[in-house]
């Protein structure tokens, strides 16, 4: 591997993102992954219009073509419902794969030096001034750089697929019931992603719809799939420090939030940023002393949403509370949202 200025390891959103600030502030990058694009995960595939400005804070451009735009976020429960509009700007329902494609053109228009098929298996590997660690949960350069002393962590798991259904709303749906949470988001004219997220790592989607959501199974009675079921975990994660030496973390290898928020791409595209500042002034412990920061909104509402799925009562009192006063949940989606 020749030397350069920054080296990333990990092609995914967070790596890529990454990739893209430094080039920006005139940094020489490579960026390495053991796979090929397009990379896919698990994932509900809505974009939240924060995302969308981040992404275009950092000259990436998502068009409103690559999926289907949604206007707001619906909460369904077995008795109750409720919804609001995001304030100004709508989110963006798009697969995970074309996602991946947009952000490698992206990267290979800011003239980062992408090297796929390469896993960087040591860090005798690396020769770099900085190096980004974008691995993913399981982040191997976490583990190298002794950065992997974990604060507190929690641990779900999703499994998503795709249907051929025109959408039927406008809003990104979140469906309640008892210890899952399954979320339509709309990825096309005919299509609809379906992702259940749970903390029984045996729990499948139409075991779920079978068992909890009869209204959502109907919906999607004879709508045919137009991919596998994927399967991944989501992880609330804090870490002690996210850099260290020269070396610092980004994306989920530098902690998560549950995908409840639907901010995890958003995070990462944020953090990027604030990195590649912290790169170009020559001191990474800017970025360490902004990640929590950064982390703390998606956190907080994270643990917001998931009181409700503390139990069935809870969840029916609270959907029901939000249901009969809408003016609050338009509130807490313009917090969530970024407004």
């Amino acid at each position: 591997m020749a030397a350069t200025d920054v080296f990333v390891i990990g092609g995914g959103p967070a790596g890529l993102a990454a990739a893209i600030a430094a080039r920006r502030k005139g940094l020489r990058v490579v960026l390495a992954d053991g796979n090929c694009p397009p990379i896919d995960k698990a994932c509900g595939e809505g974009l939240m219009p924060e995302t969308r400005r981040a992404a275009a804070a950092l000259g990436i451009a998502i068009p409103e073509t690559a999926g289907r735009e949604f206007r707001g976020v619906r909460f369904l429960s077995e008795r109750f419902s409720v919804q609001a509009d995001f304030p100004g700007q709508e989110g963006l329902g798009v697969r995970r794969t074309a996602l991946h494609r947009l952000l490698v053109a992206a990267a290979e228009q800011a003239g980062v030096d992408l090297r796929w098929n390469q896993p960087v298996t040591g860090p005798e590997m690396v020769k770099a001034d900085w190096v980004i660690g974008a691995d993913g949960a399981g982040s191997q350069v976490r583990r190298w750089a002794g950065l992997d002393r974990i604060r507190n962590s929690s641990r779900r798991y999703a499994f998503r697929r795709h249907f051929a259904v025109a959408p039927w709303s406008r809003h990104m749906e979140v469906h309640w019931g008892d210890g899952c949470q399954i979320y339509i988001t709309p990825t096309g004219s005919g299509e609809v992603c379906a992702a259940l997220i749970s903390r029984d790592p045996h729990l499948r989607l139409e075991q779920a719809m079978a068992r909890s959501f009869p209204r959502l199974a109907e919906r999607l009675r004879g709508a045919e799939p137009t991919s596998r079921e994927r399967g991944s975990t989501t992880s609330t994660l804090r870490l002690a420090a996210v850099a260290r030496g020269n070396v610092a973390l980004v994306g989920d290898a530098s902690g998560s939030v549950d995908a409840i928020t639907g901010e995890g791409i958003g995070l990462s595209f944020r953090q990027a940023s604030v990195l590649a500042d912290a790169m170009a002034a020559g001191d990474l412990r800017r970025y360490d002393a902004a990640h929590p920061r950064l982390a703390f909104r998606p956190m907080l509402m994270a643990n917001l949403m998931l009181v409700l799925d503390r139990g069935r009562a809870l969840r029916e009192m609270g959907i029901g509370a939000l249901a009969s006063a809408p003016l609050v949940f338009r509130k807490l989606l313009e917090v969530h949202a970024g407004a």
